[in-house]
């Protein structure tokens, strides 16, 4: 009888001790929605990859507003998260507040990188934007025909302008004379998630002769595609690789590595390695990037390969400097 309760109590410990420590994946989608097809599913994808590969489970949140936000973190990280990943700026409050009331659990924000971090669990990661869409305003301008391009961007914010800034550097860079039409969806976060005005803005500047679209604006931007492949002109995804949504349509994505920072930061978790501070990615930390794979290689020229690739060693040099929108909140271009 000792014996048998001395195997149930070892027994005992290592179930309980296995529970308790186990590692669960928090993850709070901005409002885009989860299914976004860029932002939000890059870190859904992420976390799925990561359950695959180690087991933890995963806990998710998606506010209907920002109002809900800071109670679904609080949720999540009751729930017994070991690591919580805050997707966009809209989330950096919540987090502010949040993460030093909970110092036992790590947490990841993205698009932040202004937080103060009493307690020393927040890993911050905030990407150079302008830098991939330098380079994917470059290839739309040489794709162009019309000599004219356009841009669609999601809720009018400081961050979509320094997208926007990039991608009309880039188009310049490539033709001075090139004509670029942009508009943004709205002023709300309801902008993020209207693929019906993105088709109608993408529409309308492909009436005004443009071939060439490129969307910053989450859930809207399947609109954006959408009206392009109806009109036979071209799109450009943002984030993720969103070539294969529209085959023979995208011409590029441009990349944003939402799952760079998170997957790296879900790996320090395991081995014990959690870092927190700020980290900016760009062009040189292969945080931002171009798309060119099977779905797109009939659009790109060798001389658009050449081009870009030469013009991202530039800028990773620092010979070419992209300007920042946010720095000063102006676009030289």
């Amino acid at each position: 009888m000792k014996k048998f309760f001395s195997i149930f109590f070892v027994s005992f410990a290592l179930v309980f001790s296995t529970s308790s420590y186990a590692n669960k994946i928090g993850v709070i989608y901005d409002s885009g929605g989860k299914f976004d097809k860029s932002f939000n599913e890059l870190a859904y994808n992420t976390a799925v990859r990561v359950q695959d590969e180690l087991g933890w489970d995963m806990i998710e949140f998606e506010a209907a507003n920002n109002t809900q936000i800071e109670q679904g973190m609080r949720k999540v990280a009751d729930r017994g998260a070991t690591l919580v990943v805050a997707m966009g700026f809209a989330q950096a409050d919540a987090v502010a507040a949040i993460a030093p009331q909970y110092p036992d659990v790590n947490f990841v924000a993205v698009d932040v990188c202004w937080v103060d971090d009493p307690a020393g669990n927040i890993y911050q990661a905030c990407y150079l934007e302008h830098e991939g869409s330098f380079l994917v305003g470059v290839i739309a301008a040489m794709a162009s025909k019309t000599g004219t391009i356009g841009f669609v961007g999601g809720m009018d914010i400081p961050l979509i302008r320094k997208f926007q800034g990039g991608y009309e550097q880039g188009a310049l860079y490539a033709n001075p004379d090139i004509k670029i039409l942009a508009n943004m969806t709205g002023t709300t976060p309801e902008a993020w998630n209207n693929p019906t005005k993105g088709a109608e803005l993408t529409k309308a500047q492909i009436d005004g002769g443009a071939d060439v679209v490129y969307q910053a604006a989450g859930g809207t931007g399947i609109g954006v595609y959408q009206a392009a492949a109806d009109e036979g002109k071209l799109a450009i995804g943002v984030d993720s690789n969103q070539n294969h949504l529209q085959p023979g349509t995208m011409l590029t994505s441009m990349l944003k590595r939402v799952d760079l920072a998170t997957y790296e930061t879900f790996m320090d978790v395991k081995s014990g390695n959690f870092t927190s501070g700020v980290k900016v990615l760009g062009l040189k930390e292969d945080g931002v990037g171009w798309a060119y794979d099977k779905h797109n290689k009939s659009l790109i020229t060798d001389v658009m390969k050449s081009t870009i690739n030469g013009l991202s060693d530039k800028v990773k040099s620092g010979a070419i400097k992209v300007h920042d929108y946010m720095s000063d909140n102006n676009c030289p271009a």
